[in-house]
């Protein structure tokens, strides 16, 4: 052997075997660092017989069109549809905020199905190895990883890559066909854990939905048509006008180059953004405190219960009481407060009242609220004790859906860190 084969002999033997950190019993080979197109390949198949068109969602996967967006938006002929079978791999190369890159999801349907011809379509060598496929695209992270070194920005933001280029990107994966399966059925089984739970969060919020058209009252009538029994003789609700009731506080014009990180000394802002996703999303900013004491700014400051409204909103206008302990509202941002005695209680019950009407118009191209508009809504109220029954009554169901919130994120949380330990690490990808 010359010494330049026994170098590269000695080289081999040293790299590291490519496995997960968590493995099944009984499966000791190496994984594989191979390019789609060794899995997937891509059938072309079109769809001369007028299927159902189908769109791609992340958090659904692949549904019927009309029921996941209302409408159809496919072309009046759809024979240069790709047809999409059961357990076929798409890639959509559409952007969203998560996914910059496209999603990647597996037809879990039965049947044939038309798909945009945007779409990359391809069949894997079992439904088992197109589950792990997706799976490994869930994670935001995985996903650009893989799909931004193989994508291309072109003109208003879309995304140039072809198919080809797609299966040409390398995932580790599993040679064994009894291992691809033991995964699959593994993650198949989380799956439908996080599917029950959602559908159970789903039924609570339809309950709660259908629960509150009984307990207000209809467009034209004076009192609901379902009262607890202590209330059933208590006589209609009273008409009053927003502004007798509520005390809106808009937010201040912070500047952008005045916000800072997160550190002790500093106040977060709460901005749309922040009341439209409640106060989940990362890209939170921050106020020194020092500022907000200088310019005596105390009557824009937030604290838990609080109330708070986005005052534009393109796909309405949202309320969210606030838990994030001492903060400050900007600007297109409301603070609301009740005039009245029974303060919580009364928030509680008009929330979901003042949010039905005050989505029923915007005013201006971005869809704006104005303290004008908000003064004109008039509602029917009831008396302070059965404001706090009914307050008390939805509070105890939001406390519910809340729960039930935190174990469809536990789930998902689950899943998230089996699927760091099912898969090879990055660092070992790298090795």
């Amino acid at each position: 052997m010359s010494s330049k084969t026994q170098a590269t002999a000695t080289k081999e033997e040293a790299k590291p075997a490519l496995v997960p950190n968590l493995r099944f019993p009984r499966f000791s080979d190496p994984w594989a660092y191979e390019p789609l197109s060794k899995v997937l390949k891509e059938h072309k198949l079109k769809n001369t017989k007028g299927r159902d068109v189908f769109s791609v969602s992340m958090e659904y996967g692949i549904v019927n069109q009309i029921e996941l967006l209302g409408r159809s938006y496919a072309a009046a002929d759809t024979a240069h549809y790709t047809i999409g079978r059961r357990y076929d791999v798409v890639y959509t190369k559409s952007p969203l905020k998560a996914f910059p890159f496209g999603v990647v999801k597996q037809c879990k349907f039965d049947g044939e199905v038309a798909l945009s011809p945007l779409y990359g379509v391809f069949t894997p060598p079992n439904p088992h190895l197109g589950l792990l496929i997706e799976a490994y695209f869930e994670s935001p992270n995985r996903s650009k990883d893989f799909l931004s070194p193989l994508c291309q920005k072109g003109a208003k933001n879309t995304l140039q890559i072809t198919n080809t280029t797609f299966l040409s990107g390398r995932l580790p994966l599993p040679t064994q066909p009894a291992e691809q399966q033991k995964i699959a059925e593994c993650l198949s089984s989380v799956d439908e854990l996080i599917g029950a739970q959602a559908r159970k969060l789903d039924a609570l919020k339809t309950h709660k939905k259908g629960l509150m058209q009984q307990l207000f009252p209809h467009e034209g009538e004076t009192q609901p048509r379902l009262r607890f029994p202590e209330f059933q003789n208590a006589g209609e609700w009273e008409e009053e006008k927003l502004d007798d009731l509520l005390h809106f506080q808009d937010g201040f014009a912070f500047k952008s180059t005045d916000f800072v990180k997160a550190q002790e000394d500093a106040t977060q802002v709460i901005r749309i953004t922040d009341i439209n996703n409640k106060n989940t999303n990362e890209d939170k900013v921050y106020i020194p405190t020092a500022f907000l004491e200088a310019n005596k700014l105390a009557k824009y400051s937030v604290d838990d219960g609080d109330l708070l409204l986005s005052l534009t909103g393109a796909a309405g206008f949202n309320f969210f009481f606030w838990n994030g302990g001492p903060a400050t509202i900007n600007q297109r941002t409301a603070k609301v407060t009740t005039k009245k005695k029974s303060g919580h209680a009364l928030l509680g019950l008009l929330e979901p009242l003042i949010h039905e009407k005050i989505n029923e118009r915007g005013e201006g191209q971005n869809n704006n609220l104005s303290k004008e508009f908000l003064s004109t809504i008039v509602l029917g109220v009831p008396g302070p004790a059965e404001q706090q029954r009914i307050a008390t009554c939805l509070s105890s169901l939001d406390a519910l859906i809340t729960a039930e919130t935190q174990k469809l994120e536990s789930l998902k949380t689950h899943k998230k860190g089996l699927m760091q330990q099912l898969f090879p690490s990055p660092e070992e990808i790298e090795a």
